[in-house]
């Protein structure tokens, strides 16, 4: 596996100072790197209570990343997916810890209770006011006496941090933190168990299979299921978490956190398959979705559920400077407005049976040639442009009823509207610029050849592309010169295969996605946008003569 590191004894020192170089002045750390990796406020000035949590790095951005005015006072940094040290825990609460007293928030696994419970005890003897909440929100073995601590701490962090922040005294910061402790429920699902720093795996979870279940520590979940659609394992998470909440459950903030390498756009999907699942009507608010508590490059995400009283409703809606916090807002399926009317001149249908009988011939070779082109394409692009213009040649085959075949200039018109609705990428858009500026010239002035020179120009305009560029203009542009000095539509055609075939003699693309591709990856390969304007040539002369 590659990372971006520099050695494995400095991974959490080394990120620690990178966040803090990037967070401003409002954040410190303690001076005993690396034994003590203590994150906290620079502005506190022990006024209230401090409210500290902390546990194994590897979750960012837990918990650095929740430090802040309304949130945690201070960090305790371990390890990758180890505990702090007592030591750690002990010098974050002497450091932040005022005549108000701390509160500690410890996710429930061995190690952090044991070494966060010690220190408290040897805080308690130096005369500081010290409480503990344990979260265990993990509901994926409901019998479990010892449940997880996983994502939902997090909740816990910003309700007992808008407490502090509101000036309560311990025992109602102590109270805050215990309600949503109590009230908290997580579960998470995962492709891959996420890998350590310069270690390939084991990779647990097999192709074709998901985990149910599994800890922030990439420990074995409660179930191996077989992999589904979105929708399909949004419903394996969200049956335990209804069953949860028991009957007549009462209205739930819903928070959705990427468990490390998940991808935005999926992560969306993820929020609609939950809004279309049995949870999505109890929810009023959500959190995300966003990275909150990761499991390194783990790819997977968790649900948790909040119980949405008023108080917590309140205290998760509280300022907070924490960098990390994403903040809450309104649930609920898209808010439509109304499309714009677009408002077109359409030319009437009119029939041209030979024009029509060409056009078919045309549109047939487009077809037919979708995945031979996008062989082309994938050895000079992103091996698609087969696709797309087959998808344009479907849209008109599917028009062609509607289309007035007998005026030129209103049929280019006709096409543009077709091309920008349904061709896709750039070249249905340069092919749609090309007919709109050719049908408007033909309208001043009714010679196709001469037309079509106006509308190669515009598209060279707007596009950026010249002959030599390696683009399909090496093909269109002199096979459209042809027709516009009068020549036949055999030299045109003739015209397009050569300009198609000095395609693979140029070293160098000077536009379109083949200008990122080294010289050596496109010496040898026709352009396949060339080649397509030279198939559409060859078979318009072909069916036309």
């Amino acid at each position: 596996m590659k990372h971006f590191i520099n050695a494995r004894t400095a991974i959490v020192t080394d990120a620690l100072d990178g966040f803090l170089a990037a967070s401003g002045p409002g954040l410190a750390r303690l001076d005993d790197f690396p034994d003590v990796k203590v994150v906290l406020r620079s502005d506190w000035a022990k006024e209230g209570v401090a409210v500290i949590s902390g546990g194994g790095s590897g979750h960012e951005p837990a918990h650095a990343g929740y430090v802040g005015k309304g949130m945690l006072t201070a960090a305790v940094c371990g390890e990758v997916f180890a505990s702090p040290s007592v030591e750690a825990v002990l010098a974050a609460l002497l450091a932040v810890t005022g005549d108000a007293g701390a509160l500690l928030i410890v996710k429930n696994y061995t190690g952090d209770r044991l070494n966060f419970g010690l220190a408290a005890e040897q805080a308690r003897a130096r005369g500081l006011k010290v409480e503990m909440v344990i979260v265990g929100d993990d509901v994926a073995l409901p019998d479990n006496p010892q449940p997880r601590g996983i994502a939902g701490t997090v909740l816990v962090h910003k309700l007992a941090g808008a407490a502090a922040a509101a000036g309560l005294p311990l025992p109602e910061v102590l109270a805050a933190a215990r309600d949503a402790a109590t009230h908290v429920r997580s579960l998470g699902l995962a492709l891959t168990n996420g890998t350590g720093f310069g270690e390939a795996g084991p990779q647990r979870i097999a192709e074709g299979q998901a985990e149910l279940g599994l800890g922030i520590h990439g420990e074995p979940g409660a179930a191996t299921i077989q992999m589904g659609d979105a929708q399909t394992l949004v419903g394996r998470v969200v049956a335990p978490l209804l069953a949860s909440l028991g009957p007549n459950p009462a209205r739930q903030v819903l928070m959705l956190n990427n468990l490390g390498s998940v991808p935005p756009i999926e992560m969306s999907i993820l929020a609609k398959a939950v809004l279309a699942s049995e949870l999505g009507p109890l929810v009023d608010q959500i959190v995300g979705p966003a990275s909150l508590m990761t499991s390194l490059d783990m790819n997977g995400f968790s649900l948790s559920l909040l119980e949405a009283s008023p108080a917590r409703l309140e205290g998760l809606a509280a300022p907070t400077t924490a960098s990390a916090w994403p903040g809450i807002r309104p649930w609920g399926a898209a808010s439509l407005r109304p499309k714009p009317a677009l408002e077109r001149e359409t030319a009437a249908p009119s029939a041209n049976p030979a024009l029509r009988a060409v056009i078919e011939k045309v549109l047939a070779m487009l077809e037919s040639s979708e995945a031979e082109i996008n062989a082309l394409d994938g050895k000079v692009g992103d091996g698609d442009a087969g696709t797309t213009f087959a998808l344009a040649g479907r849209a008109v085959s599917a028009h062609l009823d509607d289309l007035p075949l007998a005026e030129p200039g209103k049929l280019m018109l006709a096409l543009v509207h077709l091309l920008e609705r349904h061709a896709g990428g750039s070249s249905g858009v340069l092919l749609a610029i090309l007919f709109a500026a050719a049908g408007t010239a033909y309208e001043s002035a009714p010679d196709l050849g001469k037309a079509l020179q106006a509308g190669l120009d515009k598209m060279m305009a707007y596009g950026g592309a010249k002959p030599g560029d390696r683009t399909m203009i090496d093909a269109l542009a002199p096979a459209i010169g042809c027709l516009a000095r009068g020549e036949t539509l055999r030299a045109a055609a003739d015209a397009a295969r050569k300009g198609a075939d000095e395609t693979t003699r140029m070293a160098e693309a000077r536009a379109g996605r083949a200008s990122y591709i080294r010289a050596e990856s496109l010496s040898g390969h026709i352009d396949p946008g060339a080649e397509i304007v030279a198939r559409v040539f060859a078979t318009l002369v072909a069916v036309a003569g």
